[in-house]
């Protein structure tokens, strides 16, 4: 069997990997010239980190990434409301990792080239169609710079995995249209730093109109003992600094975001500094897609970012990309008809990632963070807080997204 992935970020890859360790033939098909590492932090969750570890990835990871070992929430204040241990320091198998998105890429990216050749990588490879009929799937590609037409590729199966302006996804459902706008824009940048309270925390400050996330993303400290932290600034913004959908990654305000900011200052985090301090800042759109109610036609399926874009809540966007490449090889290796793996793979993972979509469009986790605001929006006292109540709202999340600690610690 022959499997043609369209798309060569963490989805697609991960997905080359698993199938090419089942024995299948594997090509991928990337549409930048070259991948660089791009793009600022991520979060690997514990279920995902599982299927790298299946995939032998664990410890060339680990040397590139901060094992997460707690999570802390506090309101806009620096009062600190709820935290939890992570990954093995709350009992997991396997462990959380807080790493540069680009980086890993680029290492998923190496292993592929050492295990699959780097014939069957192909970069500058953007896909104008695909055709399919009982017996293959026919895919056309052009040079995305020219449009000038590179040829196509025949195979049994295709995976889009090629993000949330997926052309698989466009092909399947010409009539969706552009992502749905959240009316929240995210700042994104990367600051080397003095590493905040434990050093391995992952912290969310705020609420969900304006609010920080920042953790670090890679080991490694400079001579001042600085290390590279990343941080996101999420901030419902009125009409006149609405975002259209198209602009993606432009470079920020810096300045204005820093007011924005300016009284964010606690003992143990300067937020106006930590903005301040990056070379650059990056915003764009908080954007999804609905969820639909089938990926799979014949010979074709989504992956990914392609099949479920979400809100960057809750740390699962690149997670569950990873369980759809570690289910559809399930399914393949279960299932002798590869359209009726296709279909299996559809019909578990379409309601669970819709599930992931949803809950993350009502917040996710971060719900706690808007309770404690509209409950104290002056501060509180620590008898006040509600833990019971916010300790609910966690586990309910964990156990949608799939990373619940009984479920998943029952798994090899």
């Amino acid at each position: 069997m022959k499997v043609l992935i369209i798309g060569g970020g963490i989805g697609g890859l991960t997905t080359a990997l698993c199938l090419h360790k089942l024995g299948l033939e594997v090509k991928v098909f990337e549409s930048v010239k070259e991948v660089k590492p791009l793009g600022v932090g991520i979060n690997l969750l514990p279920h995902s980190v599982r299927v790298l570890t299946h995939l032998g990835l664990q410890s060339i990871i680990a040397q590139n990434a901060i094992e997460t070992t707690d999570l802390a929430y506090f309101n806009k204040f620096g009062q600190p409301f709820w935290s939890e241990p992570r990954g093995r320091f709350a009992g997991y198998k396997w462990p959380q990792f807080s790493v540069h998105r680009g980086r890993l890429q680029q290492l998923l990216f190496e292993e592929a080239t050492r295990v699959l050749g780097s014939e069957a990588l192909l970069t500058n490879h953007h896909l104008a169609s695909f055709e399919q009929n009982e017996r293959e799937v026919i895919a056309h590609f052009v040079n995305k710079e020219t449009g000038q037409n590179i040829g196509q590729e025949r195979g049994d199966l295709l995976i889009g995995a090629d993000g949330i302006n997926s052309v698989v996804r466009q092909q399947l459902y010409p009539n969706e249209g552009p992502p749905v706008y959240s009316t929240n824009i995210l700042y994104r940048g990367t600051t080397r730093m003095k590493p905040f309270l434990n050093g391995t925390t992952m912290v969310m400050v705020g609420h969900n109109a304006q609010k920080i996330v920042a953790y670090p993303i890679h080991p490694e400290s400079d001579a001042d003992g600085n290390k590279l932290i990343n941080w996101v600034a999420n901030v419902r913004e009125n009409e006149q600094q609405k975002l259209e959908v198209r602009d993606w990654n432009r470079p920020a305000d810096q300045p204005r975001l820093v007011n924005l900011y300016r009284d964010w200052t606690f003992d143990w985090l300067d937020v106006p500094a930590m903005i301040a301090g990056a070379k650059v800042v990056y915003e764009f759109p908080m954007s999804d897609r609905n969820p639909l109610d089938r990926w799979t036609f014949g010979r074709v399926t989504l992956l990914g970012d392609a099949a479920h874009p979400m809100y960057p809540i809750g740390s699962n966007g690149a997670s569950q990309a990873i369980l759809d490449a570690d289910y559809l090889a399930e399914c393949l290796k279960n299932t002798q008809n590869p359209t009726e793996a296709l279909m299996a793979y559809n019909d578990e993972r379409v309601p669970a990632t819709a599930k992931v979509v949803l809950q993350n469009r009502a917040k996710g986790p971060d719900e706690i963070m808007d309770r404690m605001e509209e409950r104290f929006p002056k501060g509180f006292s620590e008898d006040q807080i509600p833990r019971a109540e916010l300790e609910e709202v966690m586990n309910r999340y964990k156990q949608i997204a799939g990373f619940d600690i009984q479920t998943l610690n029952q798994k090899s």
